[in-house]
């Protein structure tokens, strides 16, 4: 099948575009910087609006063929190339797109893609097109309180029970579980194996009894992330996704998009250079020589995690999965953060710490209470390290004391 050429498939892009949405603001001015926070802080009736903006957005994009440019058209996707991904994401920024949420970039980005790849072809016409869609939005149900960053050490259980799994332990850290259908997750289902290779995926329903789910309160007053606690759960076992104890295979895959996403993706995370150079001018501080080499340090941090995102995200578009050169972008994006929030501070001084009244200064706490959390989503930024030191460099791995069966290991 020909693909459209790029140019022309542009100008149609910025036709549709144009009937869905207002065009972008041309600019900011200082005191009416875009929000700061890197996690939503959003009251409950605030975040379902925000999600139903959201989500008419992607079913537009998606009836329009918009949406999944390079996934196959059998999977769900419009089939094309890295350079209509360019195309429709040059021409996108010029518009106000609504600000998306995690939950709906775990859904398409993350879900969508891991039940496209993975699921037959009954899940991905029953699942996935509505992950896609977000006519279903789904969660991840990964981390647990002793496997976060050793992510195959999960304990939760599920035992087969005729066609059905029975589920059983704890997930942690869970982005929009309150608002989510469905969750994708991982359980141990052969503990008499190494620990990576005894790990089976559910697609698990949100409402099913024995689902019980907990706000966690962040310091920064939001509660976007959640515990989630499964008690005797019953799975059918045509959700499960992948063959039995393929679930690790999932997992590096979705984590691998997650790591694309969590350093690139359209949602505003925190403020950006464009926001301290803003703050810079307003307080007066640009004529400042070690101001000014600060805001150039930024700049080409920026600018160097812009370019790797490209990349990285052509590298993906071109027909491959993401790889271990995804966490380069979830490491730059996590450093940047921190960066950014430490020349704001810096510029502020004791402003960051009481509210002056001074227009777009003490909104920066919110950045500043945020970004240690970002170096934890979606992977440590020491598991970034050292994926990037054996899976990208080829150093030499890390002496491992865990290659014995699961059931074997101490504490299990």
């Amino acid at each position: 099948m020909s693909q459209p050429d790029p140019d022309a498939w542009r100008t149609q892009v910025r036709q549709w575009l144009a009937t869905v949405l207002e065009p972008a603001p041309t600019s900011e001015s200082p005191g009416e910087t875009a929000d700061l926070a890197v996690f939503h802080r959003l009251p409950e009736d605030e975040e379902r609006l925000l999600l139903e903006r959201c989500r008419a957005y992607h079913r537009a994009r998606f009836d329009a063929g918009y949406q999944a440019l390079t996934l196959p058209a059998d999977k769900g996707g419009a089939g094309l190339t890295a350079a209509h991904v360019a195309a429709f994401a040059e021409e996108e920024s010029a518009f106000e797109v609504p600000p998306s949420t995690e939950l709906i970039s775990v859904t398409v980005r993350l879900v969508a893609m891991a039940v496209s790849l993975f699921g037959t072809a009954e899940q991905r016409h029953d699942h996935a097109r509505a992950f896609l869609r977000t006519d279903l939005l789904a969660c991840q149900l990964f981390s647990e309180p002793g496997a976060g960053s050793d992510l195959a050490a999960v304990r939760t259980r599920a035992r087969q029970d005729g066609d059905h799994w029975v589920l059983d332990g704890q997930k942690v850290w869970t982005s929009g579980a309150q608002f989510a259908d469905y969750g994708l997750l991982l359980a141990r289902t052969h503990p008499d194996v190494v620990k990576q290779a005894g790990i089976t995926a559910f697609l698990v329903p949100m409402d099913a009894t024995g689902v019980e789910v907990r706000p966690i309160r962040q310091m920064s007053g939001g509660a976007s992330f959640n515990e989630v606690f499964l008690s005797g759960v019953r799975v059918p076992d045509r959700l499960r996704i992948g063959r039995p104890g393929q679930g690790w295979e999932v997992a590096t895959t979705t984590l691998a998009f997650e790591r694309t996403a969590s350093g690139s993706g359209n949602r505003r995370k925190g403020g950006t250079f464009p926001d301290v150079l803003a703050l810079a001018r307003s307080l007066g501080s640009t004529a400042d020589p070690l101001v000014r080499q600060r805001l150039a340090d930024l700049y080409v941090r920026a600018a160097l995690r812009a370019a790797t995102v490209d990349r990285v995200a052509r590298a993906s578009a071109a027909g491959g999965r993401p790889g271990p050169e995804a966490s380069l972008t979830k490491l730059m994006a996590s450093d940047l953060l921190t960066r950014t929030g430490q020349v704001a501070a810096e510029l502020m001084g004791a402003r960051i710490s009481a509210d002056t009244g001074e227009p777009g200064t003490f909104a920066w706490t919110q950045h500043l209470l945020g970004a240690p959390g970002y170096r934890l989503a979606g992977g440590t930024d020491q598991i970034q390290r050292n994926l990037i030191g054996e899976r990208v460099l080829k150093l030499p791995p890390e002496p491992r004391a865990d290659r014995a069966p699961f059931s074997q290991l101490p504490g299990t």
